[in-house]
């Protein structure tokens, strides 16, 4: 067989192409605002960095010719310019912190002058509930999304537990509302 004139092969070449590019078209033109939106992108995004290095450039100028002095605002106070005590000079009274409300003791002196310590209400409580579903789940491990998960398995009064739980130590308000909603829900099936 005769090969063509290399002029008449580029010709049908190009034809070929044409026909090939034209019956792309309806998908190509389909694509052309996807691709212009994101050639615009991608040009706002360079000339922002490009920005960013010209102000960086600058206040590296700015700091050579005026160097920043190093004073402070007679308002700001640092720990570091405060007198610090260290753990060793604080007087050790022998005497535990009872008041308030994260005491897990309350001290009471009875009639024979003896000091007692008695568990609060609140560390008692807790103590309770970790020996039922509390400890069986393994509660105080879990992150927001494991207990999510698990709500579905947990009965009512499980899930009245828990919040009696989560209440009486960490009160944390999401588990609090997550538990809270979860025995509504469950409750007016």
């Amino acid at each position: 067989m005769a090969t063509a004139p290399y002029g008449v092969r580029l010709l049908v070449g190009v034809a070929a192409t044409a026909v090939e590019e034209t019956m792309k078209l309806p998908q190509t033109i389909m694509m052309y605002p996807m691709t212009l939106v994101s050639s615009v992108a991608q040009l706002v995004m360079k000339m922002q960095q490009d920005v960013a290095d010209l102000v960086i450039k600058g206040d590296s100028t700015l700091e050579n010719l005026f160097p920043p002095r190093d004073e402070q605002p007679e308002w700001a106070t640092f720990d570091e310019d405060l007198e610090s005590t260290s753990a060793d000079e604080i007087p050790d009274t022998g005497e535990r912190m009872t008041e308030g409300r994260f005491a897990l003791y309350s001290v009471t002196e009875n009639t024979e002058g003896w000091v007692t310590e008695t568990a609060t209400p609140l560390a008692t409580t807790a103590n309770a509930a970790a020996a039922g579903i509390v400890g069986e789940i393994d509660y105080d491990a879990l992150t927001l999304a494991q207990l999510r998960a698990r709500l579905q398995s947990l009965s009512v009064s499980d899930l009245e537990e828990l919040l009696g739980y989560e209440e009486a130590t960490k009160a944390r308000a999401p588990f609090q509302t997550l538990l809270a909603n979860r025995i509504t829900r469950a409750t007016a099936k």
